[in-house]
């Protein structure tokens, strides 16, 4: 993967980032540099998978740390990295906040995201802890959380969330779903290969082409 930071660029980078905006004095109890290498391989794992400029240069997969969508998923992968592997939650909080800061981006280092996804300009995003399948295209200012019983919305392939959209609680999401821009629904499942637009409980689900399958067109190796 081609970086315009070395990984050791890199950490000092984050670090000197996470002075700047909480400036506490806090220092990590353990290395950084193995957990930011772990949190490289899952950023080139994803960046391979998309097909769209700015993820490829020359053949190769391209992360740029100036790059404010690819920062934002490097930052979440190494928050969560950094938690699942040593159970910490101080250093992984401070990267989640850093992400706020800088993107306007909710996404908690607990989140299970995939393996596969893609951030377009997230900002005002609020990404909850739902289930997601891979192939997942969020854009700004969407938002994904749980009902007043605590239930999250379950996501197949292919989804593809765009602006303002809303999903809301126990709903069921099959492969190849998009929400238009400022749909919203709760509770409310919702078939392979469908639009929704509107808004519950007004809301429409229209079936689609498998050729509109934003998946096909985002993604290499779906």
């Amino acid at each position: 993967m081609r970086q315009t930071l070395t990984p050791q660029q890199l950490e000092v980078y984050v670090l000197d980032l996470m002075r700047h905006y909480f400036p506490d004095d806090y220092r990590p109890a353990y290395a950084l540099a193995p957990l930011l290498k772990r949190s490289l391989e899952r950023v080139k794992y994803c960046f391979s998978h998309i097909r769209l400029k700015y993820y490829q240069e020359g053949g190769e997969v391209l992360f740029d740390h100036l790059n404010s969508d690819h920062f934002a998923s490097f930052l979440y992968f190494l928050g969560n990295t950094v938690w699942q592997e040593t159970q910490d939650t101080e250093l992984p909080t401070r990267i989640f906040y850093l992400n706020k800061v800088m993107h306007g981006l909710d996404l908690f280092y607990s989140v299970s995201m995939p393996d596969i996804f893609l951030l377009v300009h997230p900002l005002g995003t609020v990404i909850g802890n739902a289930q997601y399948g891979n192939y997942l295209v969020i854009y700004q200012n969407v938002t994904v959380g749980a009902d007043e019983a605590g239930i999250y919305p379950n996501f197949g392939n292919g989804t593809v969330l765009y602006a303002k959209s809303a999903v809301i609680g126990a709903c069921n999401l099959d492969d190849n779903v998009l929400l238009g821009a400022n749909a919203f629904i709760l509770n409310t499942d919702v078939p392979a290969n469908s639009l929704v637009v509107g808004q519950y409980p007004s809301h429409r689900i229209i079936p689609t082409a498998l050729s509109l399958s934003v998946a096909r067109r985002v993604f290499n190796n779906e």
